[in-house]
């Protein structure tokens, strides 16, 4: 059971990193999608609207789908579409070829988002130990590498399907082998449990939305701040902190490394002290770094909050998935695929919102909003400190149980 679990976390890690790859090699290349299909300003937002709309689409579905076939099977077949469909992107000619490769790369990436975390959270609950931030810290290095290829893309004006084809070439034949050994919960979204014995199906309780809304709140509150940070940032340093177009392009590197480098200790942190304390912590940094952000009095001490931002975020989307599987863990297939559409939800607003405010008001004074809802995450922390009784029940973790099974290398 071991090398199973082994291969099972190696291959997931390797789809975690693949995704990252892909959707920043698409995001960091918008400026030549649009002159290569002659998209206007003015259309340019609909097509990016779109897609984690379609994106939140395809986690539906994803939790209508996983009752019939594991999520193992519904990741093995996304991930392909995703590469395929990026490679779309840079292969057409025509606005609907493109609007096609976009809807289908939405539809995939919801469908693929929901399944990963699904198995993450099922793989977490088999080790008994977190392990979920490890899978999104190798989503980060994807998107570290996706962005720096793009850059080298741009750098020596290659075209986008010359850019993306070595990509796909690697990474699709590698990820359809690696999910050979993909490892499922238990039918529906049951646990495998330490003995091996699967939850069945017809065990799983019902997911109430009332009990997963804490969780959902946090999911949006963090993914506005990302999506604050990702639009953005150049512009805030530009044009705000006054910093040279060259540096102007750094924040989102720098936000990116260290998301990285929180993911990649997170684990250890939610081992020794608990979900809980990790989330708030995490919370708070993040605050702290929109705060610096809007105080910031040149480009300088504006990285410093960019930097603050990357470490506080990062913890806060991998505990919120694995709490939504220790909410209701006879049914974790069907709540992290509703909790997954409150990313997209995130996503879809936070752009906007920091834009609107900073052309009404000021973008010093638009950073203080993402802030304030980041903090929010306080208010719902003890959200993260469920974990199910011995019959399949959530109830809240006492800290001490935190501390003991930190203390213990659980």
């Amino acid at each position: 059971m071991t090398d199973v679990l082994r291969r099972g976390r190696a291959s997931l890690a390797f789809s975690f990193f693949a995704q990252g790859v892909a959707f920043a090699l698409l995001v960091t290349r918008i400026p030549a999608i649009q002159d290569r299909y002659g998209i206007s300003d003015a259309l340019l937002p609909a097509f990016l609207a779109a897609v984690p709309v379609l994106a939140g689409v395809g986690s539906v579905v994803t939790e209508k789908l996983v009752k019939r076939v594991p999520p193992s099977r519904v990741l093995r077949w996304s991930q392909p579409v995703v590469l395929l469909a990026l490679l779309g992107v840079a292969s057409g000619d025509h606005v609907a070829e493109l609007a096609v490769a976009l809807g289908a790369f939405g539809l995939a990436v919801g469908a693929l988002d929901a399944s990963m975390n699904m198995l993450g959270v099922s793989l977490q609950r088999t080790y008994g130990r977190s392990i979920m931030l490890g899978f999104h810290a190798v989503y980060s290095l994807g998107g570290i590498i996706g962005a720096s290829l793009a850059w080298a893309g741009a750098h020596w004006h290659l075209s986008l399907f010359v850019l993306y084809l070595p990509v796909v070439a690697v990474l699709l034949p590698a990820g359809f082998v690696g999910s050979r050994w993909y490892v499922d919960g238990g039918v529906g979204g049951g646990a495998v449990g330490a003995s091996g014995a699967k939850q069945e199906a017809g065990e799983a309780g019902p997911v109430v939305f009332k009990l997963l809304l804490p969780l959902c709140l946090v999911m949006t509150f963090a993914y506005i701040g990302d999506s604050t940070v990702s639009n953005w940032s150049a512009k805030y340093l530009q044009d705000v902190l006054g910093s040279s177009e060259q540096l102007s392009t750094v924040p989102y590197n720098v936000y990116m490394v260290t998301t990285l480098l929180g993911r990649t200790v997170g684990d250890f942190g939610v081992r020794r002290l608990g979900a809980v304390a990790v989330v708030r912590a995490g919370a708070v940094v993040a605050a702290l770094g929109f705060g610096v952000v809007a105080a910031a009095p040149g480009a300088w001490v504006g990285m410093v909050g960019f930097t603050l931002l990357g470490l506080g975020l990062c913890v806060i989307v991998p505990q919120t998935f694995a709490a939504a599987g220790r909410l209701f863990p006879g049914a974790s297939d069907t709540a992290i695929a509703r909790l997954n559409i409150f990313n997209y939800v995130g996503f879809l607003i936070g752009s906007p919102l920091v834009g609107a405010l900073g052309d009404v008001w000021n973008y010093r004074g638009a950073m203080l909003v993402p802030m304030v809802l980041v903090l929010l995450t306080l208010r719902y922390a003890r959200s993260f400190a469920v974990e199910p009784d011995r019959y399949g029940e959530g109830h809240e973790r006492p800290r001490t149980a935190d501390v003991g099974r930190g203390s213990n290398g659980l």
